[in-house]
């Protein structure tokens, strides 16, 4: 199968198979620790403040035509997509035959104990459903959410390309948008029907509560970046 390659960037990237601490690169653990004992001091107040947002972002945007569809990975399991990757994928490959954009992007690097890149088995899957593999690109090394747009955004600039499609499950979408336009990116966030969890369950809380947090570490590590002047932190976020 013929697929294009996303260049990765110079600034810190986290290696392949990186653990918790490996990924949180420069500055992380300090804005970690600075959104915990915020939001532990304020009772909770920035996370729930948060959580409207990531309901809200749930919704969806109306899909416009884009240069291209972004599919962020997700973490495998037996070298096999996730029903929540398999979700994101499937709803790409929609938005594709419906004309939407001539090409799709599935990021993600080698996670876990996978054998094989979230990006690889993800266009694999995608290739086997009927998409065309010349519409299908690659970037394949990164470790987390943010790699995934960073890296991507290189390839991006690089074709002269603007906007993006970006897919991924509902309760993602919030913390993924916000990455995005940190990162200058245009884009319209369209989420996956049918992700799990169920709408409203228990597991469907605990993970709207927990990208909440995500979404309040990253407006505490961009404050704190922007305050103590650490371009080093910054080339990663914006």
């Amino acid at each position: 199968m013929q697929t294009g390659a996303v260049p990765a960037p110079e600034p810190y990237a986290a290696p392949s198979r990186s653990n918790f601490l490996q990924k949180l690169g420069p500055g992380g653990i300090a804005s970690f620790l600075l959104a915990l004992g915020s939001g532990l001091a304020l009772l909770g107040l920035p996370v729930f403040l948060r959580l409207r947002s990531v309901h809200r972002v749930a919704q969806g945007e109306h899909p416009e035509a884009a240069d291209a569809i972004l599919v962020l990975g997700r973490k495998l399991e037996n070298d096999q997509p996730t029903a929540i990757f398999e979700a994101r994928l499937a709803h790409a490959a929609d938005l594709w035959r419906q004309g939407l954009a001539p090409r799709i992007v599935v990021a993600g690097g080698l996670t876990g104990n996978a054998s094989r890149s979230e990006a690889e088995v993800g266009l694999a899957w995608l290739a086997a459903r009927g998409v065309d593999p010349g519409a299908l690109l690659a970037e394949d090394r990164s470790q987390h959410t943010l790699e995934n747009l960073f890296n991507v955004r290189a390839h991006l600039r690089a074709e002269g390309w603007r906007r993006l499609v970006l897919v991924s499950d509902p309760l993602h979408l919030a913390r993924a948008s916000a990455l995005a336009r940190g990162l200058g990116l245009e884009v319209r966030c369209v989420p996956a029907p049918g992700c799990p969890p169920e709408p409203r369950s228990l597991g469907w809380w605990r993970r709207a509560f927990l990208e909440a947090f995500f979404l309040h570490w990253y407006h505490t590590g961009m404050a704190y970046s922007r305050l103590i002047g650490s371009k080093r932190q910054l080339e990663r976020v914006t």
